[in-house]
């Protein structure tokens, strides 16, 4: 239980220190704590092989997503390093790092795909948004709309791909 909970505080502190010094321009201690916790994250794991592999295949899933609707015009990033083209190298640390929450603080999502596309949908775009009102980026063209919609499709996605992710991954392996 405990191990969840730290779980879920490192997610916050993790978000809040990339979204933060993304505003800032100074995003690269928080993506290197970032990355540490998760190392460290998989390090702890009962099946660290998996655990990687899961995270791995979030991280291309949220650097495309993210990358595809920066280029159409849709999100605006601060701290665009290393690529104008791709979104942000502490964009890809918050992707890893919410997966690190599939076995972790979100398990009780296990088996429920519709919960977790409702709270992706919802969550996604009000974690973007936030991170936006705190200086981290901009919705693009002006309208947040249309890229509010696209984030919530992309994040009803994300949640039950990556429980299916882990599960197929940690039957495998």
């Amino acid at each position: 239980m405990m191990a969840k909970v730290w779980n879920f505080i490192f997610f916050q502190v993790g978000w809040f220190a990339c979204v933060l010094g993304a505003a800032h321009n100074q995003a690269f201690w928080a993506v290197l704590g970032t990355l540490l916790y998760v190392f460290f994250h998989i390090w702890q794991s009962e099946d660290r092989k998996a655990e990687g592999v899961l995270l791995c295949k979030a991280f291309i899933y949220g650097v495309s997503t993210d990358s595809l609707i920066m280029n159409l015009g849709f999100l605006g990033f601060n701290d665009l390093w290393p690529s104008q083209y791709l979104s942000p190298a502490w964009m890809w640390a918050l992707w890893v790092l919410v997966a690190s929450t599939i076995n972790g603080s979100l398990i009780w999502l296990k088996g429920r795909p519709i919960l977790g596309a409702a709270l992706g949908a919802i969550a996604g775009p009000l974690s973007y948004e936030a991170g936006m009102k705190l200086g981290a980026g901009n919705w693009g063209m002006g309208d947040k709309l249309p890229g509010m919609v696209l984030i919530s499709l992309v994040w009803a996605v994300a949640i039950p791909l990556f429980f299916y992710w882990n599960k197929t991954t940690s039957d495998r392996v």
